[in-house]
């Protein structure tokens, strides 16, 4: 397997960052973590992909299928960031979060909407099922293994 050397730079770099959002986001980030372990989704906050950008909670599922969540903290947020095109190719599943404030009806269609707070969260629309190129797929499950582990290290390092 060819490694490139900006992949473990790349990592290390993302754990030289907090694992969570700061502020309103990060109460919604956690609700919508608990939706995800509850529904048998294994979920990572702030995920480096590899086209550059960073998903705000990246899950997989135990049939090794991707849901990336996109947190917005209000509609100026949302109104500000065309990014989240991009995030499709890197998913099986796209949805939004937001607060119980957010006016739902702004959101695209095209993709599932999640309300969360920092104590839970439930899906009001269901994501379509766009499924994703599997050798894509082959390297986010890469990546997302070896984002965890080096998290799950450096865990455990500061606890001893």
């Amino acid at each position: 397997m060819s490694v490139s050397a900006a992949e473990p730079a790349q990592l290390a770099l993302d754990l030289a960052r907090p694992c969570v959002a700061e502020g309103r986001a990060e109460g919604l980030a956690r609700g919508v973590c608990r939706l995800l372990d509850a529904m048998g989704i294994c979920p990572l906050i702030e995920v480096p992909l590899g086209c550059g950008r960073r998903a705000d909670v990246l899950g997989q599922d135990g049939k090794g299928r991707f849901v990336i969540v996109e947190i917005k903290s209000g509609l100026a947020d949302f109104r500000a960031d065309a990014k989240w095109e991009d995030y499709r190719a890197h998913c099986d599943r796209l949805y939004f979060a937001v607060s119980d404030d957010f006016p739902l009806d702004a959101l695209p269609q095209t993709v599932g909407v999640i309300v969360a707070d920092r104590f839970g969260a439930e899906i009001r629309r269901e994501a379509p099922l766009q499924p994703m190129a599997q050798g894509l797929r082959r390297r986010l499950a890469i990546r997302f293994g070896r984002v965890a582990a080096n998290r799950l290290r450096f865990f455990h390092e500061e606890a001893g």
